[in-house]
């Protein structure tokens, strides 16, 4: 069994679905600017595995991470907060 307790756990969102069982996460975080002390927005884009391809285009997801699934995943869809609306 895996210790749940020490799982890294991040929310964002989802900005590409287009491979297979994979998702492109868009993770923000604000940090603080060491010289002008405003909080400036910075981003990463995280690769996640999704099982069952339910993931769509802007949706707000939470990821977690696990053991290496491939050269850029090592993190896994955790469940979905808010679906994007359809079009």
């Amino acid at each position: 069994m895996v210790d749940k307790k020490n799982v890294r756990t991040l929310v964002g969102t989802v900005v590409s679905n287009k491979m297979d069982r994979t998702i492109s996460v868009l993770v923000e975080r604000k940090v603080k600017h060491p010289l002008y002390r405003k909080y400036v927005k910075k981003s990463t884009k995280i690769m996640a595995h999704d099982t069952d391809n339910q993931c769509t285009e802007g949706d707000l997801v939470t990821i977690e991470e696990c053991k290496p699934i491939s050269k850029n995943k090592s993190w896994r869809l955790q469940g979905i907060v808010n679906k994007a609306a359809q079009v």
